[in-house]
């Protein structure tokens, strides 16, 4: 294939997409942010901080300049949302013509100011763009081993989509293409703050009992946030939805459950973040979900418990108390 894809975010994920494509026979240029981490990997031929041993293919290339990283048509925008504002804005200071280019949102999360998803967040700042959003249950040490895996790529336009799903499948990566854009994001945005959920059973010695339960009223929590916000309700449950949500609530790979396993041990937020090298989007996730929610008037207690324990150092203890001690009522799915 002679398509050439630019790749700007070189943590885990945006690099094992730069490899499986670059495998597949796609010219790759992948950019760090940061010009030091650039300078490594084009030195390695690896990015030994997320994904130690594995050595680049010869077509993935490393560029050190922003602007010449903005050349090619398709363009992945890998960057945690909390800093994907200001990665934009850079992106626009280079004076390139965006005409035709194809930006593909890869984060998971919703802007804690503006309470806005990815996509909504680069046509803000690049104008109409076209767009497209990857997501699914991908965790990244996983695809870059071949385990198949299944995703989900996203965008109002029919044509970019199938284009876009034609570039990023694989034997062993398969894509399926979906145009409820709000729904896919939302649904891989607030599964991580279940998985936290969940994580925090897990560090107090919880079983699949309450996993369970958090999972399936997590699931309903999400729902009930789409359907306000637009999305359809059952984009989330495919794969984006339940199956992300799945994923990342029981993998021992997943950074936010992982995060919420410490702090069911005692562990302090503040220490747990200090000592990781990748970022936990549900962090911030839910604080922008429990805004949403209230500004909604949406009833979302999982999601308020984890805010109340990560942002007002509530008690995981006492935060399964109110969970479990709520007025008794009727099973509801929405």
């Amino acid at each position: 294939m002679k398509e050439k894809i630019s790749i700007i975010g070189a943590g885990s994920w945006g690099t094992t997409l730069g490899v499986i494509l670059a495998k597949k026979g796609l010219r790759v240029e992948l950019h760090s942010v940061f010009e030091k981490d650039n300078i490594k990997m084009r030195k390695q031929r690896e990015n030994a901080d997320f994904l130690k041993g594995v050595k680049f293919p010869s077509n993935l290339d490393i560029n050190l300049s922003l602007k010449n990283t903005l050349k090619n048509k398709i363009i992945v925008i890998a960057i945690p949302v909390k800093f994907i504002r200001g990665v934009l804005i850079r992106i626009k200071e280079q004076a390139v013509s965006l005409k035709n280019k194809i930006f593909v949102s890869v984060a998971k999360g919703i802007e804690e100011k503006s309470l806005k998803m990815p996509s909504k967040i680069i046509e803000e700042e690049l104008g109409r763009v076209k767009t497209g959003v990857l997501s699914g249950p991908t965790i990244a040490k996983e695809v870059i081993k071949g385990i198949p895996t299944t995703c989900i790529i996203a965008s109002k336009n029919r044509k970019v989509a199938i284009r876009l799903q034609d570039v990023f499948n694989t034997k062993r990566f398969r894509v399926y293409t979906h145009n409820d854009i709000m729904g896919v994001e939302l649904g891989s945005a607030l599964k991580n703050i279940v998985a936290i959920a969940c994580g925090i059973s897990d560090g107090l010695g919880f079983g699949t009992n309450t996993k369970a339960t958090l999972v399936t009223r997590g699931l309903v929590e999400i729902i009930r946030l789409g359907k306000k916000a637009g999305a359809k309700p059952s984009t989330f449950m495919g794969i984006s939805g339940l199956g992300d949500l799945v994923t990342t609530c029981f993998s021992s790979y997943s950074r936010n459950r992982f995060v919420g396993e410490r702090i069911g041990r005692g562990e302090k937020l503040r220490d747990i973040l200090k000592n990781m090298n990748m970022v936990a989007e549900g962090v911030t996730t839910v604080n922008s979900a429990y805004q949403l929610s209230r500004k909604l008037n949406i009833d979302m207690p999982i999601t308020r418990e984890v805010f109340l324990i990560l942002y007002k150092n509530k008690s995981a203890a006492k935060a399964v108390r109110d969970l479990m001690t709520r007025p008794l009522k009727a099973e509801s799915i929405v």
